[in-house]
């Protein structure tokens, strides 16, 4: 589809100009000049509506271009304010990582100071001994068995208690814990937000690439309908020019018309005062006059 038809303009048909041509112009009768301006001005007015109305189609789509691009400009700075929190964000988080990784390194130090690393785990020991309880409670053993069992579970609860006495002990390694997994959980805090604002300038970055698009595609159609108003523009031009010299042309016909009639009118009044003379020399010589003959002398001013 052609950007006339999408936008319902009228073709310029070319068979509906009018031409003038020099022979026109310098032999035609004032009649048919006078037709021919008529034409050419009739044409002319309907040019120029024509232009009227594809130059007021080429700016409704050039300010649909202006608002594709403050559009995009819009998306752009949100995207830009947006990365530029993702990037305050990704700093903050990775400060806060090292921060938290240099506290469990301390942590492990620590636990390797109190040799709380050394076997199993308290919650692995506690584990262990309700097991060995439980069979104890619900097992039947020989004497040696059970003898076994009993000190295998005073061995257990031994190493609980010296854990347990070493964790109590030291208060300060529970702090540092306690420490770490918070600026850890602060650090994941910044890396949501990382992730939701990186989202979101995305998404305002697509936005802007979408708007730059239908820009583009309006700007294309602006181009070509500023093409279709300069052809009707340049055709009313032609046509104007046409009529200017048609009307030229006429007024030249006019003087020539009015020199002719002077001339005429000048010849006419040379011609009557011969006649009167001539008509006031016989009255000098006694002839008589008719009525005729003293007007023309009065006319001319001889009587």
């Amino acid at each position: 589809m052609s950007i006339a038809e999408e936008f319902n303009i009228e073709e310029l048909e070319e068979s509906n100009n009018v031409d003038l041509t020099d022979e026109q112009l310098e032999s035609g009768s004032k009649g048919q000049l006078i037709k021919l301006a008529g034409q050419l001005r009739d044409r002319r007015n309907d040019l120029n509506q024509m232009a009227s109305e594809r130059a007021s189609k080429r700016d409704d789509l050039n300010a649909k271009t202006r608002e594709q691009v403050d559009k995009a400009q819009e998306h752009r700075q949100e995207r830009d304010s947006l990365n530029e929190q993702v990037q305050s964000h990704k700093e903050s988080r990775n400060e806060l990582n090292a921060k938290a990784n240099k506290l469990f390194d301390k942590v492990e130090s620590m636990k390797q100071d109190l040799e709380l690393d050394d076997g199993k785990s308290i919650e692995e020991l506690k584990e262990e001994i309700q097991k060995l309880e439980f069979r104890q409670q619900t097992e039947v053993l020989s004497a040696e068995d059970e003898r076994e069992l009993i000190e295998k579970i005073e061995g257990k609860r031994e190493e609980l208690s010296d854990k347990t006495g070493k964790v109590q002990d030291s208060g300060e390694l529970e702090e540092l814990i306690a420490e770490a997994e918070e600026v850890r959980s602060e650090a994941s805090q910044h890396h949501q937000e990382v992730t939701e604002l990186a989202d979101q300038a995305q998404e305002h970055h697509n936005q802007m690439i979408e708007a730059y698009r239908k820009a583009d595609d309006i700007r294309d159609s602006a181009d070509e309908m500023h093409e279709l108003f300069v052809e009707a523009q340049e055709a009313a031009d032609r046509h104007h020019e046409d009529f200017v010299r048609v009307q030229k042309r006429l007024r030249e016909l006019d003087k020539q018309e009015e020199k002719e009639r002077k001339d005429e009118r000048a010849e006419k009044r040379e011609e009557e005062k011969a006649e009167a003379e001539e008509i006031y020399q016989k009255f000098k010589e006694g002839e008589t006059l008719d009525t005729e003959d003293l007007m023309k002398l009065q006319k001319t001013g001889l009587l």
